[in-house]
């Protein structure tokens, strides 16, 4: 995958300012410009402490949320944790863009006229699953990583909590894209002028959020997130980005447990 662009100063298009909002015109949406903080200081600390704070407290357990102990009794509470935890990031997120007269919208970028735009994303989507997998692929071997059983003890069983890990793998890949990759990677960016740093920076995090699996699984998961944050840089949107983590959680999630059921069966 290509790197940045040559001028790393800049961000995405989306992130430029609107014309019709510098003249005043009062019918224009807000649009996050190209220089200046996306939300406070403390704010951003505050979004980096509650969530490396919960990744804490999962890693210490050795699950997925702070719940622990993922079990058949306990892993759809575990599900229920993840999901209100990302959608409360979420929403201290809005909270700060808020203070600076910005949105999530603002931050998701992109569009979708039509069906074709959406068709455009969902290919783009699916190339990017293939090849990031490919290269994780490689970094695993040479790691000599294997799923830990925190990921395992995770996948769903039944066609209750199957259901439930669609709804969370499409919660996961809407609220962390919208964390990694919106709110952090473009307010490192911002904090340090260099759109490298924000990629790297958020990516950093994002890998520490997933202490629970390990710290070959933190490098893996960190390297996947810059691969989603150039990603993002270079569609100028989420979206691609937020249909590849969804198809990574669900899809291949479901393929996994149906894959492991086979080879214990025989």
């Amino acid at each position: 995958m290509e790197t940045p662009p040559a001028s790393q100063t800049e961000l995405q298009p989306e992130l430029q300012t609107d014309p019709s909002a510098s003249s005043g015109a009062s019918s224009a949406s807000p649009i996050i410009a190209a220089t200046g903080l996306i939300a406070p200081v403390w704010h951003t600390v505050l979004v980096v402490a509650f969530l490396l704070s919960i990744a804490g407290l999962s890693a210490w357990k050795g699950a997925a949320s702070p719940v622990g102990n993922v079990g058949e009794r306990t892993r759809l509470l575990n599900y229920t944790v993840v999901f209100v935890w990302e959608w409360l990031t979420v929403g201290l997120i809005a909270w700060g863009l808020r203070l600076r007269g910005h949105g999530i919208r603002d931050l998701v970028g992109g569009s979708w006229p039509d069906g074709g735009a959406i068709l455009s994303d969902i290919g783009i989507a699916a190339l990017f699953l293939i090849g990031s997998d490919m290269i994780l692929g490689l970094i695993r071997l040479a790691l000599g990583a294997t799923p830990p059983p925190a990921v395992l003890n995770l996948l769903p069983e039944g066609p209750l909590e199957s259901v439930v890990w669609v709804v969370i793998a499409a919660t996961a890949g809407f609220c962390e894209e919208t964390i990694f990759r919106g709110y952090l990677q473009k307010q490192f960016t911002r904090m340090t002028r260099n759109t490298a740093a924000g990629v790297v920076l958020q990516a950093v995090i994002f890998g520490a959020c997933h202490g629970y699996q390990g710290v070959k699984y933190i490098i893996i998961i960190g390297v996947y997130g810059g691969l989603f944050g150039i990603l993002a840089v270079k569609r100028s949107s989420l979206r691609p980005g937020m249909i590849t983590h969804f198809m990574q959680d669900g899809l291949v999630g479901l393929v996994t447990r149906a894959l492991l059921k086979r080879v214990q069966a025989g």
